[in-house]
């Protein structure tokens, strides 16, 4: 790990641990980076989103301290999470990019039917819920964060696909048909590893 590299936080998604992103990891040389990739326990859609915000945010701290600066990436439902914590809990404040994979930021139809009494977490992700209008009505936050945001448009997770990106910054469509394939399909891996790891 080199500690002249700024910190890069991994966020895994639903139904994910910080295992999903072992193959991204072996196409770099570890050793040359500061990564950190926090498990935080989503009870398969029953813990919210805000909730997990708040668990990452004591992660960072607890690795990283305080106020240094970092990147993160956040894959699917990760990536949700991570805007939580960027723009509920200042966390653009210490944050140079912000890289979403395949992150429902408008909502995802295959939600759209789940109870938020049952797994409030997935529900925070329905088109319209109101979660995603309050990060949506405001990004001037984000507009600090150098913002790259990576997708398909044939994503059935993140669904539609071709809205699995931010309004703000770039955004790549990746050669892939499914959402896991995103972070997992080398073709796709090719594209992301250089994005990320091209200058930290």
């Amino acid at each position: 790990m080199n500690p002249n590299k700024r910190p890069i936080f991994l966020v895994h998604g639903l139904w994910n641990n910080p295992k999903l992103f072992e193959k991204l990891i072996k196409r770099i040389n570890e050793d040359d980076y500061q990564l950190y990739r926090p498990h935080l326990p989503h009870k398969f859609g029953k813990t919210s989103l805000r909730r997990l915000a708040i668990d990452l945010d004591s992660k960072i701290e607890e690795l990283v301290g305080p106020e240094k600066e970092i990147d993160i990436v956040g894959f699917s439902m990760g990536g949700l999470v991570s805007r939580i914590w960027l723009q509920k809990h200042n966390g653009f404040l210490r944050t140079k990019r912000f890289f979403s994979i395949g992150t429902p930021h408008f909502g995802t139809y295959t939600a759209q039917m789940i109870p938020s009494s049952f797994m409030p977490g997935i529900a925070e992700m329905k088109r319209g819920s109101s979660l995603l209008s309050q990060l949506n009505t405001d990004l001037s936050s984000l507009e600090k964060v150098e913002c790259v945001s990576f997708f398909t448009k044939w994503d059935l997770m993140s669904f539609p696909g071709w809205q699995a990106k931010l309004s703000i910054g770039d955004s790549y469509h990746l050669p892939v048909l499914t959402h896991k394939e995103l972070i997992t399909n080398s073709n796709s891996l090719k594209i992301v590893v250089k994005k990320i790891f091209n200058d930290t």
